[in-house]
């Protein structure tokens, strides 16, 4: 049986679980293909404000089902090729979700799994839970966009041991190399995460779209570019409701009521 993609709504939360704890939620079509999904349906809902990514269990995610990869190699290599386009279709549309995409991790995020991980805005996770490209393990090379995130975050001497060896690296490493952001204790991963997503919730969310897409998109622009993109986002900003509420709330000293 393939691992699920839960969904659950938690007020202005999207709250998605990788589902099949016996693989520790390895990944499967039908994740992406629910994934997707979500995401579309969550951005066209104005009542939800932050999505938070989890794994069910002990653990976030083992990355590809071993199993099922070894059973592919004796199919096309168009099947295979499939599969990885629906992961990184998946990963782009965490990338392009306008809204705050979280990730709780516990146990191990390992292969596909870390991939998926750094292709969520921020990261929640336990203080004991374990990242690893583990690829190399089985003599594959790593795919859901983890080598790029991981070569934009830290040396490449790091990420070169990281792909070539693929050992497991703490939570709390990955914390102090600014990877992670926050700790949590064991377990509690989601319950932080949730904390963070309700703070993102009561943001202006067009603000926070704009920055979203200012820092996913600074990587390919010149400073000229970016500093365009700046001002255009800035005076949407302004000129938006939200705008005039923010500045009345901070001249007024009190609470600001975004919607």
């Amino acid at each position: 049986m393939s691992s699920e993609l839960r969904t659950e709504r938690r007020e202005s939360i999207l709250l998605l679980t990788i589902s099949d704890p016996p693989t520790r939620n390895a990944l499967s079509d039908q994740v992406y293909a629910a994934g997707i999904e979500a995401l579309g349906t969550a951005e066209a809902d104005t009542q939800i404000r932050a999505l938070v990514l989890q794994g069910e269990g002990a653990h976030f995610c083992s990355g590809g089902d071993v199993r099922r990869l070894a059973a592919r190699r004796g199919a096309e290599r168009a099947v295979g090729a499939h599969t990885i386009e629906r992961f990184h279709e998946f990963v782009e549309a965490l990338g392009a979700f306008p809204k705050p995409v979280l990730a709780a991790v516990e146990g191990a995020a390992a292969g596909a799994g870390f991939s998926l991980a750094l292709a969520c805005d921020l990261i929640v996770a336990a203080d004991d839970a374990r990242f690893s490209m583990a690829y190399a393990r089985v003599g594959l090379s790593p795919d859901g966009g983890g080598a790029w995130q991981l070569a934009h975050a830290l040396p490449r001497q790091l990420v070169a041991e990281l792909l070539w060896l693929a050992e497991p690296l703490p939570a709390r490493r990955l914390h102090e190399l600014g990877v992670v952001n926050r700790l949590a204790a064991p377990g509690h991963a989601r319950d932080v995460a949730l904390e963070i997503a309700a703070r993102l919730a009561a943001c202006a969310p067009n603000a926070v779209a704009s920055a979203k897409e200012l820092l996913r998109a600074a990587a390919r622009r010149t400073l000229g570019d970016h500093m365009a993109a700046e001002r255009d986002h800035f005076l949407d900003n302004l000129f938006h409701a939200n705008g005039g509420e923010g500045l009345a709330a901070f001249l007024g000293k009190r609470a600001p009521r975004f919607r």
